[in-house]
């Protein structure tokens, strides 16, 4: 703690009685700590630092994902638009506000996902960052535009922050209002290998011997939509 003259703000030793400058008495209120401010003020000052480092870095790994990555084709985009129009004519509008606005969707992966052991998939979700990598079987084994659909219907829930089971139930328990049906798409690689996914992360939708392949969320014969 030091003095600073009220006249002149020269800053004296704290033993002085008056300036050196100007000579006007230094009194016990001309006290002050250089350039420390109140302690509210101070620590305003180190959590908007510690914000700012913070959405720095934040920045900084985002952009790093997204640039170690290709982006989709044009033709890989096209097809993407179209699965994501199909699920907003369907009613998963809010599923499809998050894919068409939010998410930035990349065809192969970025370092972070490069770095993970995994097996084949479709397509791979980065939450909170909402970026979904579209892999070459998205576009290679669906049967149509409404089967890509499912697959990014399932992503949209992780980019809602779903885990892998509320994801395949949700799907799973919806395909029927998608038009994602068995007596269309029983046929199908991407249906089959869905459906044993699905019932290896929700196993009680499948327990039902009366129906195929023991799923309780087939409809009756002649039904069209789940009960």
């Amino acid at each position: 703690m030091r003095k600073k003259c009220p006249k002149c703000k020269l800053v004296c030793y704290p033993t002085a009685e008056a300036c050196d400058r100007c000579g006007s008495p230094l009194l016990r209120e001309h006290f002050y700590r250089g350039h420390r401010g109140p302690f509210a003020a101070r620590l305003v000052k180190r959590i908007s630092v510690c914000v700012l480092v913070c959405l720095t870095i934040l920045a900084g790994f985002y952009i790093s994902l997204v640039f170690s990555a290709e982006p989709p084709s044009f033709d890989q985009r096209q097809s993407i638009a179209a699965a994501i129009n199909i699920l907003d004519s369907k009613g998963f509008t809010s599923e499809a506000m998050i894919l068409r606005r939010l998410a930035v969707f990349r065809s192969s992966d970025n370092w972070l996902n490069a770095s993970v052991a995994k097996e084949n998939a479709f397509a791979a979700t980065n939450f909170p960052f909402e970026i979904v990598t579209v892999y070459p079987d998205f576009f290679a084994y669906p049967a149509d535009d409404l089967e890509r659909a499912a697959i990014l219907l399932h992503e949209a829930k992780h980019l809602q922050g779903a885990d892998e089971k509320e994801a395949y139930e949700f799907v799973w328990k919806n395909r029927q209002k998608l038009g994602w049906t068995s007596d269309i798409y029983s046929g199908s690689d991407t249906w089959n290998e869905v459906r044993k996914q699905t019932r290896d992360y929700v196993p009680h939708l499948f327990v039902c011997n009366v129906n195929p392949f023991g799923d309780c969320t087939e409809p009756p014969s002649g039904s069209t939509s789940l009960k």
